[in-house]
C-alpha cells in the first residue's frame, strides 16, 4: 500500500480484528488521517488525541444534530431512542452536561464503588464455580459480561433475574451507540431496546419513589444540584446509561484481557502467583487494547489540528487504543506487559476511559472489578487455552470487545471454600 491510498476502513474485517498495524502507519505517515469511509477525521497519536478531548471547540454532543439530520418519519420512529440516548451526559456539552454530571457525582459515589469491592469478588468465585464442571466455556458469555452486569443492576437495584433481558437489550442499542457499520436494522433494533429498558427502570423508579431502597436508583431520585433533580426521561435514560456503560466497557475489558492473557501464559502464570498485580494487570489490558476504541467529537467551528483544517460539522475520532500504543508516550508499546512502569501521560500512563471533562464516571468501578477479577482468573483458571481459532471482535468504531471467546481451562476450588 503506498502512502497515497492509505486509508481507515472501519469495515473491513482485517481492520476490525487486528487494527494495530493501521494504527503504528497512520501514526508515523497521517496522524491526522481524512477516512471517507468513516466519513471523518482519524487521529492516533496521544498528545493531538489529549488535544481534542480537551478543546471544547470539539463538541460531544453528536446526537442531536444526527436526529435533526433524519427525515420527519424516520425522527419519528426513533422518537424514544432519541428522547433516552439524546439525553445521556457523554453527548451532552456544558451547560446541560455540567448539570447533570454533578448530579450523577452525587449518586455514583467513591464510597458506593468501593463498598462494591466484596460482592464483586463473591460474584466472580460463584461464576466460576458455576462453569468449573464443563470441559469448555465462552468465557465471554459465561463469565466475562455476567460480572459488570451483576455488579452494576446490584447497585442500581435492579433484579438479577433480568440480566438476560437486560443483556440482549444492551446489545441492541450498541450497534447504534458503537456505530456498527454492516448492521442494516441497528436503529430499529435499538429503538425496540430503548422501549424496553424504559419500561423496566419507569417501574422501579416507581417502586423506588413509594419505597426507597439503598440502592442506585433511589439515590438518582433524591440528588439535587443548584436546587434542581432529575426529571423522570432523565432519570430513566441515566439508569440505561448506567447499566449500558457499566455492562459493556468492563464486559469488554475482561473478555480481551482474557484473550491476551492466553497469548502470553508466563504472564498469567505471574499474575497467578502475585495477585497484587492484579492493579498492574488491568491498566495494562486497558492500555493495550482497551474497550473504549474510539473518541467521536464534532468540530463547532473551523479548528487547526497537527496542520490541517477540520472544518465546522465534520466529525473527528480520537482512536483512543492507537493512542495508547503511540511509541512517543509509551516504551515499547506493541509489547504485552503487566509489570509495566506507567509513562507520561494521565496518572496511570494512558487514557482507555478518556480524558477531561467527559472522563468516564464508572472508570473506579471498572479498575475495581478488573483488580479483583483478573488475579482470581489467574489463581483459579489455571493453563488456559482458546478453542476453534482466532474470535472475532465486534463491528463497532467505539467500542472494542470480542463476540465470543471458547477455552478451556484446569479449574482450582476456591480456596476459602
Amino acid at each position: 500500500m503506498s502512502a497515497s491510498d492509505l486509508q481507515f476502513d472501519p469495515t473491513v474485517r482485517e481492520t476490525i480484528d487486528n487494527p494495530f498495524p493501521l494504527f503504528e502507519r497512520l501514526q508515523r505517515e497521517a496522524p491526522i488521517h481524512w477516512s471517507d469511509k468513516a466519513r471523518g477525521w482519524v487521529v492516533t497519536r496521544f498528545e493531538d488525541c489529549k488535544t481534542i478531548l480537551l478543546d471544547k471547540r470539539f463538541s460531544s454532543e453528536r446526537m442531536k444534530p444526527f436526529f435533526e439530520s433524519l427525515g420527519e418519519e424516520q425522527r419519528a420512529r426513533l422518537k424514544n431512542l432519541e428522547s433516552s440516548v439524546g439525553l445521556w451526559a457523554v453527548f451532552l456539552d456544558p451547560p446541560d452536561h455540567t448539570r447533570l454530571r454533578g448530579l450523577l457525582n452525587r449518586s455514583f459515589t467513591s464510597r458506593a464503588v468501593n463498598d462494591m469491592a466484596p460482592n464483586i469478588a463473591e460474584i466472580v468465585h460463584d461464576l466460576i464455580d458455576g462453569v468449573a464442571q464443563r470441559s469448555q466455556i465462552d468465557f465471554v458469555r459465561d463469565i466475562a459480561y455476567r460480572i459488570p452486569a451483576a455488579v452494576i443492576m446490584e447497585m442500581l437495584g435492579a433484579p438479577r433475574s433480568e440480566i438476560e433481558n437486560f443483556k440482549t437489550w444492551s446489545d441492541d442499542l450498541g450497534l447504534f451507540v458503537g456505530s456498527s457499520r454492516v448492521t442494516p436494522d441497528k436503529y430499529e433494533r435499538a429503538e425496540a431496546a430503548v422501549i424496553r429498558m424504559s419500561d423496566a427502570f419507569r417501574d422501579l423508579i416507581a417502586e423506588r419513589r413509594i419505597k426507597p431502597r439503598a440502592d442506585l436508583i433511589t439515590e438518582l431520585i433524591r440528588a439535587e444540584e443548584n436546587g434542581k433533580v432529575l426529571d423522570e426521561q432523565e432519570l430513566i435514560a441515566t439508569c440505561i446509561l448506567l447499566l449500558f456503560a457499566g455492562h459493556e466497557t468492563t464486559g469488554n475489558m475482561l473478555g480481551t484481557g482474557m484473550y491476551y492473557f492466553m497469548k502470553h501464559l508466563d504472564q498469567w502464570q505471574d499474575l497467578g502467583e502475585h495477585p497484587e498485580l492484579g492493579e498492574q494487570a488491568s491498566e495494562e489490558v486497558l492500555r493495550y487494547d482497551g474497550p473504549n476504541a474510539a473518541v467521536t467529537r464534532v468540530a463547532s467551528q473551523d479548528i487547526e489540528v497537527g496542520g490541517h483544517v477540520v472544518k465546522k460539522g465534520q466529525r473527528v475520532f480520537a482512536m483512543i487504543n492507537a493512542a495508547n500504543r503511540d511509541p512517543e508516550i509509551f516504551d515499547d508499546p506493541q509489547r504485552f506487559d503487566i509489570r509495566r512502569v506507567a509513562n507520561s501521560g494521565t496518572a496511570l500512563g494512558q487514557f482507555a476511559f478518556g480524558h477531561g471533562i467527559h472522563f468516564c464516571i464508572g472508570a473506579p468501578l471498572a479498575r475495581l472489578e478488573g483488580r479483583i477479577a483478573f488475579p482470581i482468573f489467574a489463581q483459579r483458571m489455571l493453563n488456559p487455552k482458546m478453542l476453534g481459532g482466532e474470535p472475532q471482535w465486534f463491528d463497532s468504531l467505539s467500542f472494542r470487545g470480542l463476540t465470543e471467546l471458547p477455552m478451556s481451562c484446569d479449574f482450582v476450588a476456591r480456596s476459602d471454600s
